[in-house]
């Protein structure tokens, strides 16, 4: 059995011990079954979020295509839902399971703790303590509670948290122009968090992927060039934007969890050894190796292995 996650980005795939991902942004394109011929004839555990990508008119809609896709390639296909449950065709609870699939599989295992998992685009934050009030949470449910913040590692525009930052070594205020010049991969590539093969998204400008070429996407987002500003204050830019995306993820921690103080945390997604390293948590990495990167596909197997009924 292989376990599928369909993201609105990316489609990731748990095959035994390996993990593929392959960039498949549903509102440009959706070759789903192309990616998907090589696992014909395999049963698959399935979860997805992608049904919300505005190609679609609906979640409904958005279901029904992602359901096809992949059953049109593996017939022997189930998918999770919302209700804790498999589906062999279309519905509702199937939208946006991905992450009570993960609670589902940790639920047992790490019982009073908090699960965090950073992907390229969101965080999600899963209080474990109490599976059944987790249960039909939808993604407004979810943003309402702070248990779902839209920033990730990746594909954040720097423009989404910040709108001013310090330049001149703290000396001068200066407005952030609210356009797509930068994503939070810049950001992590110039501070060491990610290196040049983990910036695994398509850069703003279609430039590459050098320290110096997010530094200059950095710039602009002052409506400047790197050599107009320097490279002291296109690193600010990037401090400014982590030390607010770092910000607003502790404080929804403290928010879902309803703990004044940072509870147990337990860390997936690509962004895993960051949050841990960040908020001291526990990098699944050290258990689950690869699988922390596209854990809702491992996830999601695994429940379905122990589902005596698929």
């Amino acid at each position: 059995m292989i376990g599928i996650d369909v993201g609105g980005a990316n489609l990731k795939i748990v095959d035994g011990d390996d993990v593929i991902i392959h960039y498949c942004p549903l509102w440009k394109e959706s070759p789903i079954a192309t990616y998907l011929k090589p696992y014909a004839g395999r049963k698959a555990a399935v979860v997805m979020s992608g049904e919300l990508a505005d190609g679609f008119s609906s979640k409904e809609e958005g279901i029904a295509f992602i359901v096809h896709a992949v059953r049109s390639v593996i017939s022997d296909a189930w998918f999770y839902g919302t209700d804790g449950a498999f589906h062999a065709e279309p519905c509702m609870s199937l939208a946006a399971a991905n992450w009570l699939a993960s609670a589902d599989y940790l639920r047992t295992k790490f019982p009073e703790s908090v699960f965090v998992d950073m992907g390229s685009t969101t965080t999600d934050i899963i209080p474990l303590s109490s599976f059944d009030r987790l249960l039909s949470l939808r993604d407004l449910d979810r943003l309402q509670r702070g248990m779902l913040v839209y920033t990730g590692l990746l594909r954040a525009p720097v423009a989404s948290l910040i709108r001013e930052v310090s330049l001149d070594c703290g000396a001068t205020r200066t407005l952030v122009a609210n356009e797509l010049f930068a994503i939070s991969a810049d950001v992590h590539l110039v501070m060491g968090h990610i290196g040049k093969v983990e910036y695994a998204v398509p850069t703003p400008d279609n430039a590459g992927v050098m320290i110096s070429e997010s530094l200059q996407r950095l710039a602009r987002m002052v409506c400047s060039d790197l050599s107009e500003i320097g490279e002291e204050n296109a690193r600010a830019v990037a401090a400014a934007f982590w030390d607010e995306q770092r910000s607003v993820i502790e404080e929804e921690i403290r928010r879902a969890s309803g703990s004044e103080t940072m509870p147990n945390l337990i860390c997936a997604g690509i962004g895993s050894a960051l949050l841990a390293q960040t908020f001291g948590g526990r990098d699944l990495s050290d258990i689950y190796g690869t699988m922390t990167d596209a854990f809702p596909a491992f996830a999601v197997r695994e429940v379905a292995k122990r589902n005596a009924e698929l």
